[in-house]
């Protein structure tokens, strides 16, 4: 799949068909799952006390994926609420 806009109201099917693992969005291979990978990756994150060590793993792990969620165009249209989930993308 070429491009990252579709007209009108878009069905996860019309984005990723059965069988396919994977689209090209802007130029980026995006893997089925990256959204709620992204999403599990950042509660955890938001569940640790400060201070975790595993905070540094977690955060690398989100900066990772970011390719992925500015080709689908999630950062486009959602932005992130947590100050420390910012702070860990880099983000403002």
């Amino acid at each position: 799949m070429e491009g990252v806009v579709m007209d009108g109201a878009v069905d996860p099917e019309d984005v990723l068909p059965d069988g396919t693992e994977y689209a090209e969005l802007g130029g980026e291979q995006v893997r089925k799952g990256t959204v709620a990978a992204f999403v599990a990756t950042a509660r955890s994150l938001e569940a640790l006390p400060a201070g975790d060590p595993a905070e540094a793993g977690l955060a690398s792990h989100l900066r990772d994926l970011l390719p992925g969620l500015r080709a689908v165009g999630v950062l486009d249209v959602f932005a992130p609420r947590s100050a420390r989930l910012r702070a860990a993308l880099g983000v403002s």
